[in-house]
C-alpha cells in the first residue's frame, strides 16, 4: 500500500511538473528540421529556461502566417521580403539574423538540360524548360518556393506542363521525389548536404550566383497585437539563438562532414 501510494504520489509530481513547464510555440522552415539542426540547437535553450519548444515545422510562408494569427511565439524563417512585410505589417517586432547558405539547383550527374554550362540560374532554369526535363518544386510557399519563383520570372518564363510538378511539400520530401523521378529542383544548401549522406544521389549542377544567398532571421510576434504570447521567452530565444552559445553550435554543425548554416561575421 505504502508503495503504492509513494507511486502514486511521484507521478503526480511528475505531471504537475510537466504541466507547469513554460512552453514556447516556434513555427519553422523545414530545413531547419530537415538538416537536423533542431536536434542540437533546441534542447541546450530548453535546459537553459526550464521550458519547452513546440516545433511546427512548415513552409515560410505558412510559419509567417501562423505568427500573422498568433498561433505561435516566435517564427525562424528564410524569405527576407516576406518578413520585412510580417514585420511591417504589426505581426513580428525584433527580427534579427541568425545564419545563412544558399540556394542550389540538383539534379541527375548525367544533366539531360545541360544545367551545369548555364551561366545563370535563370539561364539554367530556361534549359530545363527547353528540353522539358522533370523538375519538382515544392509550391508550398517556402522561401525556396518564393526564390524558384522569383528565379522563374527573371527567365521569362512561366512553367507549365507534365514535366514541371509542384508537389506542395517539404524540401525532404521534393529532394526524395526529384530522386525518384530523376528530376531537377531548387534545394537550400543545408536540407541538399543533409540528404547527400545517403538520401540522394542528386548532384549539385549550378551554385555560386549572387542572387542565390538564403539568410534565416528569427522574429519574436508581436505581444501589442496578441497580448496572450510568450514574449519574454521569445526574446530569450532571440537572445540565445543570436548569442555566443547559439552561433557556436550553429557554426559548428555539420552532417556527413559538411556544413550545413553559416554565420554572419561580427
Amino acid at each position: 500500500m505504502k508503495s503504492w501510494y509513494s507511486a502514486g504520489l511521484l507521478a503526480l509530481l511528475l505531471t504537475c511538473s510537466l504541466a507547469a513547464q513554460e512552453r514556447l510555440r516556434m513555427s519553422t522552415t523545414t530545413s531547419t528540421e530537415n538538416t537536423g539542426l533542431l536536434n542540437v540547437l533546441l534542447p541546450p535553450f530548453e535546459r537553459q529556461c526550464a521550458c519547452k519548444v513546440d516545433v511546427i515545422a512548415v513552409g515560410t510562408g505558412k510559419a509567417l502566417k501562423l505568427g500573422e494569427s498568433g498561433d505561435v511565439d516566435v517564427v525562424l524563417v528564410h524569405a527576407r521580403s516576406l518578413e520585412d512585410k510580417f514585420v511591417a505589417n504589426g505581426f513580428g517586432v525584433n527580427r534579427r539574423d541568425v545564419m545563412y547558405n544558399d540556394f542550389v539547383i540538383i539534379g541527375p550527374a548525367s544533366d539531360p538540360a545541360h544545367v551545369k554550362s548555364a551561366k545563370t540560374a535563370a539561364e539554367a532554369l530556361k534549359r530545363i524548360a527547353a528540353a522539358q526535363a522533370i523538375f519538382i518544386s515544392r509550391g508550398d510557399e517556402s522561401g525556396t518556393d518564393v526564390k524558384e519563383k522569383e528565379l522563374w520570372a527573371e527567365a521569362g518564363i512561366n512553367p507549365a506542363g507534365r514535366w514541371y510538378r509542384s508537389i506542395g511539400q517539404g524540401m525532404g520530401e521534393t529532394i526524395i521525389m526529384a530522386t525518384e523521378e530523376r528530376g531537377y529542383t531548387l534545394s537550400d544548401r543545408g536540407t541538399y548536404n543533409a540528404f547527400s549522406a545517403g538520401k540522394t544521389d542528386l548532384v549539385i549542377l549550378f551554385e555560386g550566383e549572387k542572387g542565390l544567398f538564403n539568410p534565416y532571421g528569427v522574429i519574436a510576434v508581436n505581444p501589442k497585437k496578441f497580448p496572450h504570447v510568450k514574449y519574454d521567452l521569445a526574446m530569450k530565444f532571440e537572445d540565445f539563438i543570436t548569442g555566443p552559445a547559439g552561433q557556436a553550435i550553429i557554426g559548428h554543425y555539420q552532417v556527413a562532414g559538411k556544413p550545413v548554416f553559416f554565420l554572419y561575421k561580427k
